[in-house]
């Protein structure tokens, strides 16, 4: 999962994406980066590990000119956590340059690499996106969309991307729709991005999604639009709106905060808690989840959990260690709400457990009587292949534990879990038009026949990474 944010026909377009940037940064905190293109077509890149704010100085954005501009965050699901695999990717090819930044994972990027590597094309990085560059240089196509389109004929599973190709920014999304991609009006110009709130950042107004199958090119020519790959069923990802998403976006076409008041009501319907004296969320990505449940449950809720906003989103750091030490500096009880009292924790997902069982600890610590956890999705099961880091079902807790163990092992006393047909019933548009694959196994593509090389990017064992 990883944001992106493009600008055309604004000058200091680089400017306006280190702004964008900043409001995706939820989706990705490895590293960050920005390609931009200036009036005499001179392209210019800055990538670095880590935050949007740790890597783009006053030196480094006065060489970022020119009014066309792409970026990216990082959380890497194919890959290692490198420099080497920070986006955008540019390259120099045919007198010219393309640029890429992508959102998602190809499930077939093993047999795409090694297609290309057959044909005597060179690799720099282990990410999967660098696939669809070679593809893009090798293409044929009377314009830039034509190019981009017969590139992506082949390649399977999740992509939104931003590509810059001969002066025109090019935006794409796979046919099944699993990732967001929304542009927008800036004056004149045009702004794309992973989220509509990174719109609300620089004053551009939402104008509509890119839509499944479609890629969209604007230059000096204006705005168009092409129908580029067939039709396919439509799985938009339902963690999106569970999680992932900030809530002041719409993505999918739907409020993601109102999607998430709603999962919490359903929540209360099929969990309730009866008896409790409070609720109140696991912050930030579970609040109006934990608004919803209070509203309908007739709870009071409460801030009796405070989060340290200095510290990142755990679920997505890259090792299990780092998860476990983000957790014991990000949160801290109330105890004078606490104590004493019976308590609804609502949180949004549980993954690895590791965040809720530290939780839990805390919360016990602070004096708080009885512990009811409550998740406003249904349990994770299976891995995901299309851009969550959730790769090995070894690692998702309620796949290897039964109920009686999760609660046990979580230190609750009672766990309750949104179902899979409570969830889709809160998500915008119709129910059956998104992924759950992670909830229910029921994958709607052929699953990669090498999972662990395509965690890799494609890339030989020697070479690979994860996060």
């Amino acid at each position: 999962m990883c944001g992106i944010f493009g600008v055309y026909g604004v000058q200091d377009a680089a400017a306006l994406t280190q702004l964008g940037l900043y409001s995706l940064q939820h989706r990705g905190q490895e590293s960050a980066g920005i390609v931009a293109v200036d009036d005499t077509g001179q392209a210019r890149a800055s990538r670095a590990m880590g935050l949007v704010s740790e890597g783009f100085g006053d030196d480094e954005m006065a060489l970022l000119r020119g009014p066309i501009a792409i970026g990216h965050t990082r959380y890497s699901t194919a890959g290692a956590s490198a420099i080497e695999n920070a986006q955008p990717i540019l390259a120099r090819v045919r007198r010219t340059h393309i640029a890429l930044a992508h959102n998602g994972n190809l499930t077939n990027a093993v047999e795409l690499r090694r297609d290309l590597e057959d044909q005597g094309a060179i690799f720099s990085s282990t990410m999967d996106s660098e696939a669809i560059v070679h593809r893009i240089a090798r293409a044929e196509g009377r314009s830039p969309e034509e190019r981009v389109a017969n590139a992506l004929r082949g390649v399977e599973g999740a992509y939104c991307l931003l590509v810059v190709l001969d002066g025109t920014v090019l935006a794409a999304r796979d046919p099944h729709g699993w990732r967001p991609l929304v542009m927008g009006r800036l004056g004149d110009g045009w702004v794309f991005a992973s989220e509509s709130c990174a719109l609300d950042i620089v004053g551009a107004t939402l104008d509509r999604e890119v839509q499944p199958g479609e890629i969209v090119a604007v230059d000096a020519l204006g705005m168009r639009s092409m129908q580029a790959l067939p039709a396919a069923p439509i799985n938009r990802c339902v963690f999106e709106h569970v999680y992932f998403a900030r809530p002041d976006s719409t993505v999918f076409g739907g409020s993601v905060d109102r999607s998430r008041r709603a999962l919490g009501r359903q929540l209360a319907q099929e969990c309730p808690a009866d008896g409790a004296d409070i609720v109140f969320a696991v912050p930030d990505s579970s609040n109006s989840a934990a608004l919803g449940y209070a509203e309908a449950s007739g709870i009071a809720y409460e801030l009796a959990l405070i989060r340290n906003h200095y510290i990142g989103r755990t679920f997505i750091q890259p090792t299990q260690a780092g998860r476990i030490a983000k957790v014991k500096v990000k949160y801290n009880p109330v105890r004078e709400l606490l104590e004493g009292k019976r308590v609804v924790m609502v949180d949004d997902s549980i993954v690895r457990g590791t965040t809720t069982r530290g939780l839990v600890s805390l919360v016990r610590a602070a004096g708080a009587r009885e512990v009811h956890m409550r998740v406003s999705s249904a349990p994770i099961i299976s891995p995901c292949y299309y851009g969550i880091d959730t790769p090995r079902r070894e690692e998702l807790i309620a796949a290897q534990m039964t109920h009686e163990e999760l609660v046990r092992h979580l230190g609750v006393d009672s766990l309750g879990y949104l179902s899979i047909d409570g969830m889709l019933s809160a998500m915008p548009k119709e129910p059956d038009g998104y992924c759950h694959a992670c909830f229910s196994g029921r994958y709607p593509t052929d699953i990669p026949s090498e999972p662990e090389l395509l965690r890799a990017g494609g890339a030989a064992p020697a070479t690979a990474g994860m996060s």
